[in-house]
């Protein structure tokens, strides 16, 4: 997965409180079994009018010109500002797949759904809890300001706003490690690669009936 270090992008604002995976990506997506795909039915049912099945053309369908990413203060939005208890609902994996191939980075909320939330790390997305009150004052700021930025230095675990003002964030030491080093749970693993083929090497050595098959 990609690496996350320094990150720039428009903020765009989801003004709503316990958005469910099956808001995040409906249900009758989830019959495909490939990893890719997801981002054109992020938020369907609320991003288009008409209902959507997967193999459509997204520029065929009907989009809600109300939804915020339909907005074009919004266009090229890669960090999510939401409310508490953003991912709650089914553990499907589905829904950072959908949120990080619409072109999201990281989301910031008071509170995320846990799986989601562990979820995300697995996926290269940076979920972000701040307090109720600096989420408010984000929100705030967006809807002041057309194509508000902010700056994510995970390194530093700050949030740099416009006026350079910075908000510290948490993030626990192993997830920022596999940020940084854009380590999903199978690039964790072939850190060893080495070690994984000089112990098979012993083993047929050892054993080396366990190289046939029957």
């Amino acid at each position: 997965m990609d690496k996350f270090t320094v990150h720039t992008g428009i903020v765009a604002p989801m003004d709503r409180e316990n958005v469910d995976t099956d808001a995040i990506i409906p249900k009758q997506f989830l019959k495909s079994i490939k990893k890719t795909g997801f981002g054109p039915n992020l938020f369907d049912e609320w991003r288009y009018l008409d209902k959507g099945e997967p193999g459509q053309d997204p520029a065929s369908r009907r989009p809600n010109p109300d939804f915020v990413l339909n907005q074009p203060r919004y266009a090229g939005a890669s960090i999510l500002l939401a409310r508490q208890n953003f991912g709650c609902g089914s553990s499907r994996e589905h829904a950072p797949w959908a949120i990080a191939q619409y072109g999201f980075r990281a989301l910031i909320a008071p509170s995320f759904a846990d799986i989601f939330f562990n979820n995300c790390f697995k996926n290269g997305l940076l979920p972000i809890v701040l307090p109720e009150s600096q989420v408010a004052r984000l929100f705030d700021e967006v809807a002041a300001f057309p194509g508000y930025q902010l700056t994510i230095d995970l390194e530093r675990q700050r949030i740099v706003k416009p006026d350079g003002a910075e908000i510290e964030f948490d993030v626990q030491p192993f997830r920022k490690y596999c940020l940084l080093g854009g380590l999903d749970d199978i690039g964790l693993t072939l850190r060893h690669k080495d070690k994984i083929a000089a112990f098979e090497a012993a083993r047929l050595a050892a054993k080396p009936w366990l190289a046939h098959t029957l």
